[in-house]
């Protein structure tokens, strides 16, 4: 049943939108989480940057998705998952940094103007957790570009202006990044667990011969456990 379970999320997961996949983790969870598996929420903000550009302030944004910790032996896992709703980009662009994302726009030194990719983020991480409770992992992640807007903000007074450019075509769809993370697991190593990861791009993101960019984010996250509790209670009984 638990390996049904898990290859209809999995299904489910492609064939509709974000916000549907995390009701379907959440109603599977106690399914999907057995003794070797363990499945849950991933959530957090992130502040990524685009390398090339003059800019380099980043962009900030909250992230949703989940994920499964695969036991290997003791304690070695492989972490994975997905982040459904996870926007990366770069904030406070220049004149010369908007020419480059779209060359008919004029340019309103008014406002403030940022790029934003949303993406599908894979990691595939070796994961080890020690004794005390902290983890490490390190691995590749693999992303799908869904969306991609220039987008010019302002604000005068009390009436706020928002203008989306759909840039997408400028970018790739596929990505290959590094990952790395670090974190505590609370309630002994089976509760909650807070961390940090850092995402950096190996794979150029901008379609142009002539002008290279690659993503780099930094995450503060939680692993939620969904089910688990419901699933050591089962065992128990």
């Amino acid at each position: 049943m638990n390996k049904k379970a898990l290859i209809l999320a999995v299904l489910l997961f492609f064939a509709v939108k974000g916000q549907s996949q995390v009701l379907i983790s959440l109603l599977l969870g106690d399914k999907l989480n057995t003794g070797k598996i363990e499945f849950g929420l991933d959530i957090g903000y992130n502040f990524s940057t685009m390398s090339g550009f003059e800019s380099n302030s980043s962009l900030n944004k909250f992230n949703i998705g989940f994920y499964f910790d695969i036991k290997l032996k003791q304690q070695w896992f492989i972490n994975t998952g997905v982040l459904v709703k996870s926007n990366v980009g770069l904030d406070k662009l220049s004149q010369n940094d908007v020419y480059l994302l779209d060359s008919t726009v004029l340019f309103n030194p008014v406002g403030i103007y940022h790029q934003e990719l949303a993406y599908f983020h894979v990691p595939v991480a070796l994961k080890h957790k020690f004794k005390n409770h902290m983890f490490i992992s390190l691995g590749p992640q693999f992303a799908l570009r869904t969306q991609g807007y220039l987008v010019y903000n302002e604000k005068v007074n009390v009436t706020s202006t928002e203008i989306r450019i759909d840039n997408r075509n400028l970018f790739h769809r596929l990505e290959v990044a590094a990952i790395a993370t670090t974190g505590y697991k609370f309630r002994k190593g089976e509760g909650m667990s807070l961390g940090i990861k850092y995402f950096y791009g190996f794979t150029d993101n901008y379609r142009s011969s002539n002008f290279t960019s690659k993503n780099r984010s930094l995450y503060v996250f939680a692993f939620i456990p969904i089910g688990k509790v419901k699933v050591q209670k089962d065992k128990i009984e």
